[in-house]
Protein backbone atom coordinates (compact mmCIF):
# COMPACT_ATOMS: atom_id res chain seq x y z
CA UNK A 1 0.00 0.00 0.00
CA UNK A 2 1.46 3.51 -0.88
CA UNK A 3 -0.31 6.23 0.51
CA UNK A 4 -0.07 9.65 -1.06
CA UNK A 5 -1.39 12.53 1.24
CA UNK A 6 -3.84 14.64 -0.57
CA UNK A 7 -3.64 12.79 -4.17
CA UNK A 8 -5.87 13.76 -6.55
CA UNK A 9 -6.51 12.69 -10.28
CA UNK A 10 -7.03 16.56 -11.07
CA UNK A 11 -3.09 16.42 -11.00
CA UNK A 12 -2.17 12.81 -11.61
CA UNK A 13 -4.31 12.39 -14.84
CA UNK A 14 -2.55 15.21 -17.01
CA UNK A 15 1.10 14.38 -15.76
CA UNK A 16 0.57 10.73 -16.28
CA UNK A 17 -0.88 11.70 -19.60
CA UNK A 18 2.07 13.40 -20.19
CA UNK A 19 4.13 10.65 -19.51
CA UNK A 20 5.70 12.02 -16.40
CA UNK A 21 4.58 9.29 -14.18
CA UNK A 22 5.02 6.13 -15.93
CA UNK A 23 4.95 3.77 -13.25
CA UNK A 24 1.64 4.83 -11.86
CA UNK A 25 0.09 4.62 -15.38
CA UNK A 26 1.04 1.27 -15.71
CA UNK A 27 -0.97 0.67 -12.53
CA UNK A 28 -3.84 2.23 -14.00
CA UNK A 29 -3.53 0.49 -17.49
CA UNK A 30 -3.29 -3.15 -15.86
CA UNK A 31 -5.38 -2.15 -13.07
CA UNK A 32 -8.45 -0.07 -11.75
CA UNK A 33 -8.87 2.96 -10.87
CA UNK A 34 -11.51 5.50 -9.04
CA UNK A 35 -12.25 8.47 -6.56
CA UNK A 36 -11.74 7.61 -3.56
CA UNK A 37 -14.17 9.72 -0.85
CA UNK A 38 -12.71 10.68 2.35
CA UNK A 39 -14.70 10.97 5.47
CA UNK A 40 -15.23 14.30 6.64
CA UNK A 41 -13.77 16.67 8.20
CA UNK A 42 -11.30 15.77 5.28
CA UNK A 43 -8.08 16.05 7.19
CA UNK A 44 -5.23 13.86 7.76
CA UNK A 45 -5.78 12.71 11.18
CA UNK A 46 -9.22 11.65 11.04
CA UNK A 47 -8.91 10.30 7.39
CA UNK A 48 -5.50 8.07 7.72
CA UNK A 49 -7.39 7.13 11.17
CA UNK A 50 -10.42 6.13 9.46
CA UNK A 51 -8.71 4.15 6.59
CA UNK A 52 -6.57 2.31 9.15
CA UNK A 53 -9.22 1.23 11.30
CA UNK A 54 -12.15 1.26 8.74
CA UNK A 55 -14.16 3.27 11.18
CA UNK A 56 -15.32 6.94 10.66
CA UNK A 57 -14.56 9.67 12.80
CA UNK A 58 -18.03 9.36 14.92
CA UNK A 59 -16.75 5.94 15.88
CA UNK A 60 -13.29 6.98 16.88
CA UNK A 61 -13.72 10.57 18.35
CA UNK A 62 -11.77 11.90 16.49
CA UNK A 63 -12.59 15.21 13.96
CA UNK A 64 -9.27 17.43 13.34
CA UNK A 65 -5.88 17.37 14.64
CA UNK A 66 -6.64 18.25 18.10
CA UNK A 67 -9.71 17.13 20.70
CA UNK A 68 -10.47 19.34 24.04
CA UNK A 69 -7.76 19.37 26.82
CA UNK A 70 -8.98 21.18 30.13
CA UNK A 71 -10.82 24.42 30.31
CA UNK A 72 -11.53 26.71 28.09
CA UNK A 73 -9.09 27.48 24.98
CA UNK A 74 -7.11 24.19 26.22
CA UNK A 75 -6.21 21.34 22.87
CA UNK A 76 -4.02 18.74 22.67
CA UNK A 77 -2.68 16.68 19.74
CA UNK A 78 -4.60 13.59 18.80
CA UNK A 79 -3.16 11.07 20.93
CA UNK A 80 -3.90 8.22 18.55
CA UNK A 81 -6.88 6.08 17.18
CA UNK A 82 -6.03 2.63 19.93
CA UNK A 83 -8.02 1.20 21.92
CA UNK A 84 -9.55 0.56 18.08
CA UNK A 85 -6.94 -1.70 15.93
CA UNK A 86 -5.33 -0.66 12.15
CA UNK A 87 -5.66 -3.29 10.06
CA UNK A 88 -2.06 -4.20 10.58
CA UNK A 89 -2.83 -4.88 14.24
CA UNK A 90 -5.55 -7.52 13.14
CA UNK A 91 -3.18 -8.89 10.25
CA UNK A 92 -0.06 -8.88 13.41
CA UNK A 93 -2.27 -10.80 15.54
CA UNK A 94 -3.17 -13.48 12.73
CA UNK A 95 0.56 -14.39 12.47
CA UNK A 96 1.18 -11.75 9.12
CA UNK A 97 4.16 -9.80 9.51
CA UNK A 98 3.79 -6.17 9.08
CA UNK A 99 5.53 -2.79 7.89
CA UNK A 100 4.17 0.62 8.27
CA UNK A 101 6.51 3.47 7.19
CA UNK A 102 5.55 6.92 8.48
CA UNK A 103 1.94 6.58 9.66
CA UNK A 104 0.68 9.75 11.47
CA UNK A 105 1.41 8.65 15.06
CA UNK A 106 2.64 9.99 18.40
CA UNK A 107 4.59 6.40 18.86
CA UNK A 108 5.18 2.86 17.64
CA UNK A 109 4.40 -0.23 19.78
CA UNK A 110 4.72 -3.97 19.52
CA UNK A 111 3.72 -5.33 16.74
CA UNK A 112 5.04 -8.43 14.41
CA UNK A 113 7.23 -6.36 12.33
CA UNK A 114 8.33 -2.92 12.45
CA UNK A 115 6.59 0.63 12.58
CA UNK A 116 8.32 3.51 12.12
CA UNK A 117 5.68 6.60 13.01
CA UNK A 118 6.17 10.27 10.88
CA UNK A 119 4.91 13.59 11.14
CA UNK A 120 4.63 14.26 15.27
CA UNK A 121 8.25 15.05 15.79
CA UNK A 122 11.68 14.11 14.26
CA UNK A 123 12.30 11.12 16.78
CA UNK A 124 9.37 9.34 17.81
CA UNK A 125 9.63 5.99 19.21
CA UNK A 126 9.61 3.07 17.00
CA UNK A 127 8.96 -1.01 17.16
CA UNK A 128 11.95 -2.33 17.44
CA UNK A 129 12.98 0.44 19.41
CA UNK A 130 16.34 0.06 17.77
CA UNK A 131 15.15 0.15 14.09
CA UNK A 132 15.62 3.53 13.35
CA UNK A 133 19.28 3.44 14.52
CA UNK A 134 19.77 0.46 12.03
CA UNK A 135 17.67 2.23 8.97
CA UNK A 136 20.02 5.26 9.71
CA UNK A 137 22.99 3.19 9.88
CA UNK A 138 21.84 0.96 6.52
CA UNK A 139 20.86 4.52 4.64
CA UNK A 140 24.14 6.25 5.62
CA UNK A 141 22.54 9.38 6.14
CA UNK A 142 19.89 10.89 9.14
CA UNK A 143 16.16 10.19 7.95
CA UNK A 144 14.60 13.03 6.85
CA UNK A 145 11.52 14.63 8.71
CA UNK A 146 8.09 16.59 8.13
CA UNK A 147 8.72 19.58 6.35
CA UNK A 148 9.34 22.79 7.85
CA UNK A 149 7.21 25.72 7.15
CA UNK A 150 7.47 27.02 3.88
CA UNK A 151 9.49 30.31 3.26
CA UNK A 152 9.57 31.39 -0.82
CA UNK A 153 13.34 32.63 -0.04
CA UNK A 154 14.11 29.13 0.60
CA UNK A 155 12.56 27.53 -1.97
CA UNK A 156 15.12 25.70 -3.93
CA UNK A 157 16.21 24.12 -0.35
CA UNK A 158 12.50 23.53 0.77
CA UNK A 159 11.51 21.07 -2.63
CA UNK A 160 14.76 19.83 -2.75
CA UNK A 161 14.24 18.23 0.88
CA UNK A 162 10.51 16.96 0.04
CA UNK A 163 11.87 15.43 -3.50
CA UNK A 164 14.98 13.68 -1.06
CA UNK A 165 12.20 12.83 1.49
CA UNK A 166 10.24 10.86 -0.66
CA UNK A 167 13.14 8.94 -2.89
CA UNK A 168 14.30 8.23 0.97
CA UNK A 169 11.13 6.78 1.99
CA UNK A 170 11.87 4.60 -0.89
CA UNK A 171 15.17 3.87 0.30
CA UNK A 172 13.99 3.16 3.45
CA UNK A 173 11.43 0.44 2.58
CA UNK A 174 13.88 -1.39 0.55
CA UNK A 175 16.25 -1.79 3.38
CA UNK A 176 13.52 -2.72 5.61
CA UNK A 177 11.89 -5.41 3.44
CA UNK A 178 14.98 -6.98 3.24
CA UNK A 179 15.03 -6.92 6.96
CA UNK A 180 11.74 -8.11 7.67
CA UNK A 181 9.84 -9.60 4.76
CA UNK A 182 7.00 -8.73 5.71
CA UNK A 183 3.99 -9.60 3.76
CA UNK A 184 1.90 -6.02 4.32
CA UNK A 185 3.32 -2.99 3.98
CA UNK A 186 2.32 0.20 4.25
CA UNK A 187 4.46 3.60 3.28
CA UNK A 188 3.14 7.12 3.18
CA UNK A 189 4.55 9.90 1.25
CA UNK A 190 3.45 13.09 3.46
CA UNK A 191 5.20 15.24 1.25
CA UNK A 192 2.67 15.48 -1.56
CA UNK A 193 0.08 17.06 0.43
CA UNK A 194 2.44 19.94 1.60
CA UNK A 195 3.81 20.59 -1.72
CA UNK A 196 -0.04 20.58 -3.05
CA UNK A 197 -0.86 23.17 -0.15
CA UNK A 198 2.03 25.44 -0.81
CA UNK A 199 2.27 25.55 -4.79
CA UNK A 200 -1.11 24.46 -5.84
CA UNK A 201 -1.69 26.79 -8.79
CA UNK A 202 1.94 26.09 -9.93
CA UNK A 203 1.18 22.21 -9.84
CA UNK A 204 -2.16 22.48 -11.18
CA UNK A 205 -0.72 23.70 -14.40
CA UNK A 206 -0.14 22.15 -17.96
CA UNK A 207 2.65 19.75 -17.49
CA UNK A 208 4.53 21.21 -20.38
CA UNK A 209 4.26 24.74 -18.67
CA UNK A 210 4.78 23.18 -14.81
CA UNK A 211 8.14 24.93 -13.03
CA UNK A 212 11.14 22.34 -13.55
CA UNK A 213 11.13 21.76 -9.59
CA UNK A 214 8.34 20.81 -9.11
CA UNK A 215 8.19 18.35 -12.07
CA UNK A 216 11.05 16.89 -10.66
CA UNK A 217 9.43 16.39 -7.35
CA UNK A 218 6.46 14.51 -9.10
CA UNK A 219 8.78 12.42 -11.03
CA UNK A 220 10.42 11.63 -7.74
CA UNK A 221 7.13 10.63 -6.12
CA UNK A 222 6.49 7.94 -9.31
CA UNK A 223 10.15 6.90 -8.91
CA UNK A 224 9.51 6.23 -5.06
CA UNK A 225 6.45 4.35 -6.24
CA UNK A 226 8.09 2.11 -8.06
CA UNK A 227 11.03 1.22 -6.33
CA UNK A 228 8.31 0.57 -3.33
CA UNK A 229 6.44 -1.39 -5.80
CA UNK A 230 9.19 -3.50 -7.00
CA UNK A 231 11.09 -4.36 -3.68
CA UNK A 232 7.66 -5.92 -2.42
CA UNK A 233 6.63 -7.93 -5.20
CA UNK A 234 10.47 -9.44 -5.28
CA UNK A 235 9.72 -11.67 -2.81
CA UNK A 236 8.00 -13.75 -5.40
CA UNK A 237 4.44 -14.11 -3.82
CA UNK A 238 1.54 -12.85 -5.49
CA UNK A 239 0.47 -9.58 -4.63
CA UNK A 240 -1.87 -6.69 -4.65
CA UNK A 241 -0.10 -2.88 -5.43
CA UNK A 242 -2.76 -0.20 -3.91
CA UNK A 243 -2.47 3.30 -3.87
CA UNK A 244 -4.56 5.47 -1.90
CA UNK A 245 -4.75 9.38 -0.35
CA UNK A 246 -6.51 10.17 2.65
CA UNK A 247 -8.33 12.98 0.80
CA UNK A 248 -8.02 15.55 -2.42
CA UNK A 249 -6.86 18.72 -3.20
CA UNK A 250 -8.07 21.94 -4.68
CA UNK A 251 -7.14 26.04 -5.33
CA UNK A 252 -7.93 27.71 -2.10
CA UNK A 253 -10.87 30.45 -2.36
CA UNK A 254 -12.13 32.19 0.73
CA UNK A 255 -11.91 32.10 4.21
CA UNK A 256 -15.01 31.61 6.46
CA UNK A 257 -14.64 32.30 10.48
CA UNK A 258 -16.59 30.50 12.15
CA UNK A 259 -16.09 32.18 15.68
CA UNK A 260 -16.54 35.73 14.32
CA UNK A 261 -19.98 34.53 12.46
CA UNK A 262 -21.19 32.87 16.21
CA UNK A 263 -19.81 36.10 17.69
CA UNK A 264 -21.85 38.37 15.37
CA UNK A 265 -25.22 36.61 15.56
CA UNK A 266 -24.68 36.68 19.12
CA UNK A 267 -24.61 33.04 19.62
CA UNK A 268 -20.74 33.47 21.52
CA UNK A 269 -19.85 37.21 23.63
CA UNK A 270 -17.01 38.85 24.36
CA UNK A 271 -16.47 40.35 27.46
CA UNK A 272 -16.46 44.78 26.81
CA UNK A 273 -12.82 46.12 25.27
CA UNK A 274 -11.96 42.65 24.43
CA UNK A 275 -11.11 42.95 20.90
CA UNK A 276 -8.04 45.85 20.56
CA UNK A 277 -8.07 48.76 18.53
CA UNK A 278 -4.89 47.79 16.86
CA UNK A 279 -5.73 44.68 15.55
CA UNK A 280 -9.06 46.16 13.91
CA UNK A 281 -5.93 48.45 11.90
CA UNK A 282 -3.47 45.72 11.36
CA UNK A 283 -5.97 43.60 9.31
CA UNK A 284 -7.43 46.47 7.60
CA UNK A 285 -4.45 47.44 6.26
CA UNK A 286 -3.13 44.06 5.73
CA UNK A 287 -6.48 43.63 3.64
CA UNK A 288 -5.89 46.69 2.13
CA UNK A 289 -2.55 46.21 0.84
CA UNK A 290 -3.58 43.79 -1.61
CA UNK A 291 -5.30 46.54 -3.75
CA UNK A 292 -2.21 48.18 -4.84
CA UNK A 293 1.66 46.17 -6.24
CA UNK A 294 3.62 47.69 -4.19
CA UNK A 295 2.25 47.21 -0.87
CA UNK A 296 1.27 44.14 -1.81
CA UNK A 297 4.92 42.51 -2.69
CA UNK A 298 5.81 44.56 0.47
CA UNK A 299 3.18 42.39 2.98
CA UNK A 300 3.79 39.34 1.76
CA UNK A 301 8.13 39.49 2.12
CA UNK A 302 7.43 40.94 5.16
CA UNK A 303 5.25 37.62 5.96
CA UNK A 304 7.96 35.61 4.22
CA UNK A 305 10.76 36.65 6.46
CA UNK A 306 8.67 36.15 9.41
CA UNK A 307 7.61 32.79 8.09
CA UNK A 308 9.84 30.56 10.93
CA UNK A 309 10.17 29.26 14.63
CA UNK A 310 6.90 31.52 15.41
CA UNK A 311 8.73 34.84 14.69
CA UNK A 312 5.17 36.00 12.56
CA UNK A 313 3.09 34.94 15.52
CA UNK A 314 5.40 36.67 17.99
CA UNK A 315 5.51 39.64 15.84
CA UNK A 316 1.49 39.30 14.90
CA UNK A 317 0.97 39.36 18.54
CA UNK A 318 3.09 42.80 18.98
CA UNK A 319 1.75 44.71 16.37
CA UNK A 320 -2.26 43.70 16.96
CA UNK A 321 -2.41 41.13 19.96
CA UNK A 322 -3.30 37.98 19.76
CA UNK A 323 -6.74 36.90 18.10
CA UNK A 324 -6.07 33.07 18.37
CA UNK A 325 -9.16 31.37 20.03
CA UNK A 326 -6.21 30.40 22.35
CA UNK A 327 -5.65 33.93 23.53
CA UNK A 328 -8.98 35.24 22.93
CA UNK A 329 -10.61 32.29 25.06
CA UNK A 330 -9.69 34.90 28.21
CA UNK A 331 -12.11 37.54 26.99
CA UNK A 332 -14.81 35.38 25.98
CA UNK A 333 -18.00 35.85 28.30
CA UNK A 334 -19.04 32.35 29.21
CA UNK A 335 -21.82 32.98 31.59
CA UNK A 336 -23.88 34.25 28.46
CA UNK A 337 -21.83 32.67 25.21
CA UNK A 338 -23.93 29.60 23.92
CA UNK A 339 -21.55 28.12 20.99
CA UNK A 340 -18.69 28.53 20.01
CA UNK A 341 -16.07 27.03 17.33
CA UNK A 342 -13.04 25.09 18.81
CA UNK A 343 -11.01 22.85 18.82
CA UNK A 344 -12.27 21.78 15.28
CA UNK A 345 -12.50 24.65 13.07
CA UNK A 346 -14.79 22.40 11.13
CA UNK A 347 -17.25 21.82 14.03
CA UNK A 348 -19.60 24.14 16.15
CA UNK A 349 -19.44 23.70 19.80
CA UNK A 350 -22.30 24.21 22.98
CA UNK A 351 -20.42 26.00 25.25
CA UNK A 352 -20.15 23.28 28.04
CA UNK A 353 -19.15 25.84 30.73
CA UNK A 354 -22.56 27.48 30.35
CA UNK A 355 -24.75 26.80 33.96
CA UNK A 356 -28.30 27.27 32.48
CA UNK A 357 -28.10 24.52 29.79
CA UNK A 358 -30.97 21.87 29.25
CA UNK A 359 -31.95 19.48 26.96
CA UNK A 360 -34.12 22.16 25.19
CA UNK A 361 -31.77 24.91 24.45
CA UNK A 362 -28.94 23.09 23.49
CA UNK A 363 -31.47 21.11 20.72
CA UNK A 364 -33.11 25.35 19.83
CA UNK A 365 -29.73 26.40 19.86
CA UNK A 366 -28.09 24.05 17.40
CA UNK A 367 -31.31 24.53 15.19
CA UNK A 368 -30.99 28.22 15.16
CA UNK A 369 -27.24 27.99 14.18
CA UNK A 370 -28.05 25.54 11.40
CA UNK A 371 -30.93 27.79 9.98
CA UNK A 372 -29.01 30.85 9.90
CA UNK A 373 -25.79 29.29 8.84
CA UNK A 374 -27.88 27.37 5.78
CA UNK A 375 -29.69 30.76 4.99
CA UNK A 376 -25.96 32.67 5.10
CA UNK A 377 -26.06 34.84 1.58
CA UNK A 378 -22.47 35.05 0.94
CA UNK A 379 -21.67 31.18 0.95
CA UNK A 380 -22.84 27.76 0.29
CA UNK A 381 -22.60 26.41 3.67
CA UNK A 382 -23.96 22.87 4.06
CA UNK A 383 -24.46 21.91 8.25
CA UNK A 384 -24.54 18.49 9.25
CA UNK A 385 -25.53 16.50 12.50
CA UNK A 386 -22.69 14.74 13.55
CA UNK A 387 -25.66 11.83 13.68
CA UNK A 388 -26.44 11.91 9.94
CA UNK A 389 -23.14 11.26 8.53
CA UNK A 390 -21.49 8.78 11.25
CA UNK A 391 -23.18 5.39 11.86
CA UNK A 392 -22.26 5.92 15.58
CA UNK A 393 -20.98 9.04 17.21
CA UNK A 394 -19.25 7.68 20.64
CA UNK A 395 -17.41 11.08 21.57
CA UNK A 396 -19.27 13.46 24.41
CA UNK A 397 -16.57 15.81 22.88
CA UNK A 398 -17.77 15.62 19.18
CA UNK A 399 -19.55 18.66 17.75
CA UNK A 400 -22.82 19.62 18.10
CA UNK A 401 -22.80 20.44 14.23
CA UNK A 402 -20.28 19.95 11.51
CA UNK A 403 -19.67 22.50 8.69
CA UNK A 404 -18.45 22.61 4.83
CA UNK A 405 -18.52 25.59 2.63
CA UNK A 406 -18.47 26.38 -0.87
CA UNK A 407 -17.36 22.60 -1.16
CA UNK A 408 -14.32 23.01 0.89
CA UNK A 409 -13.00 25.21 -1.44
CA UNK A 410 -13.66 27.66 1.45
CA UNK A 411 -10.80 27.42 4.46
CA UNK A 412 -12.52 27.47 8.14
CA UNK A 413 -10.96 29.27 10.61
CA UNK A 414 -11.28 29.75 14.49
CA UNK A 415 -9.25 32.76 15.45
CA UNK A 416 -10.66 36.66 15.61
CA UNK A 417 -7.99 38.06 12.61
CA UNK A 418 -9.69 39.70 10.79
CA UNK A 419 -13.05 41.81 11.49
CA UNK A 420 -15.13 40.05 8.36
CA UNK A 421 -17.03 36.83 8.57
CA UNK A 422 -15.79 36.22 5.38
CA UNK A 423 -12.90 36.99 3.36
CA UNK A 424 -14.41 36.50 -0.66
CA UNK A 425 -10.81 35.65 -1.61
CA UNK A 426 -7.72 34.31 0.16
CA UNK A 427 -5.23 36.92 0.77
CA UNK A 428 -1.55 36.62 -1.12
CA UNK A 429 0.36 36.93 2.38
CA UNK A 430 -1.62 33.53 3.85
CA UNK A 431 0.16 30.31 3.97
CA UNK A 432 0.11 28.34 0.24
CA UNK A 433 -2.61 28.37 -2.33
CA UNK A 434 -4.12 24.78 -1.72
CA UNK A 435 -6.76 23.16 0.32
CA UNK A 436 -8.28 19.37 0.99
CA UNK A 437 -10.68 18.33 -0.91
CA UNK A 438 -13.29 15.32 -0.59
CA UNK A 439 -12.18 12.91 -3.14
CA UNK A 440 -8.94 11.31 -3.18
CA UNK A 441 -7.60 8.71 -5.46
CA UNK A 442 -7.27 4.67 -5.49
CA UNK A 443 -5.27 3.18 -8.25
CA UNK A 444 -4.87 -0.79 -7.29
CA UNK A 445 -3.36 -3.89 -9.63
CA UNK A 446 -3.01 -7.28 -8.90
CA UNK A 447 -3.39 -11.01 -10.11
CA UNK A 448 -7.19 -10.96 -11.61
CA UNK A 449 -8.12 -7.03 -11.44
CA UNK A 450 -9.56 -5.69 -14.14
CA UNK A 451 -7.12 -4.20 -16.65
CA UNK A 452 -7.85 -0.08 -16.92
CA UNK A 453 -11.31 -0.56 -15.57
CA UNK A 454 -12.56 2.55 -13.90
CA UNK A 455 -15.17 2.46 -10.86
CA UNK A 456 -17.71 4.21 -9.65
CA UNK A 457 -16.62 6.31 -6.70
CA UNK A 458 -15.61 4.24 -3.78
CA UNK A 459 -15.03 5.29 0.06
CA UNK A 460 -12.00 5.60 2.18
CA UNK A 461 -13.84 3.37 4.85
CA UNK A 462 -13.94 0.43 1.81
CA UNK A 463 -10.21 0.52 2.52
CA UNK A 464 -9.46 -1.67 5.39
CA UNK A 465 -12.30 -4.29 4.68
CA UNK A 466 -10.81 -5.14 1.56
CA UNK A 467 -7.22 -5.43 3.03
CA UNK A 468 -8.65 -8.11 5.32
CA UNK A 469 -10.75 -9.56 2.87
CA UNK A 470 -7.65 -10.04 0.86
CA UNK A 471 -4.98 -11.58 3.22
CA UNK A 472 -8.30 -14.35 4.22
CA UNK A 473 -9.70 -12.39 7.22
CA UNK A 474 -13.31 -11.40 7.90
CA UNK A 475 -13.47 -7.88 8.39
CA UNK A 476 -15.17 -6.97 11.94
CA UNK A 477 -19.46 -6.14 11.52
CA UNK A 478 -18.19 -2.23 13.17
CA UNK A 479 -16.13 -1.33 10.03
CA UNK A 480 -18.48 1.35 8.43
CA UNK A 481 -17.19 0.47 4.34
CA UNK A 482 -17.60 -2.31 2.36
CA UNK A 483 -14.90 -4.63 0.54
CA UNK A 484 -14.23 -3.78 -3.20
CA UNK A 485 -11.96 -6.82 -3.48
CA UNK A 486 -14.10 -8.28 -6.66
CA UNK A 487 -12.27 -5.47 -8.46
CA UNK A 488 -9.13 -6.74 -7.84
CA UNK A 489 -9.62 -10.64 -7.94
CA UNK A 490 -9.26 -11.12 -4.46
CA UNK A 491 -12.61 -11.48 -3.09
CA UNK A 492 -13.26 -15.03 -1.92
CA UNK A 493 -16.57 -14.58 -3.72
Amino acid sequence: MLGLDGGTFQLLNPLMAAGELPFLRSLVNRGVSAPLMSVYPSKTIPAWYSFATGLDPGALGIFGFTEPNGGPGKSRLVQGYRPAEAVWDQLSRQGHRVGVLNFPLRAGYPINGYLIPGMFGENPATYPTDVRARLKEGLGEPLVAELPLYRESERREWLSLATRGVLQRAASAEFLQDAFHPDFLFVLLRETDRVEHQHWVECARDPARMPADLLEFWRAVDTACARIDRVFRAQGEPAVTLVISDHGHGPAGAEFFTNRWLLEEGFLKLKPGAEPRRRKLLSRFLLASEKYASTRRMVRAVADRLRSDGSERHMDRWLGGDASFEAMAAKIDWDQTEAISYPVPEGIYLNPYRRDRTAKKDRDTLDQIRRRLEAYPRAHIEVFDPREIYREVRSVAAPGLLLRVNGMETDLRMDFSYPDTLLARRPGFFYGSGVHRADGILIAAGNGSAHGAQVGPLSLLDVAPTVLEGMGLTPPPAMAGRSFGSWLGTSPA
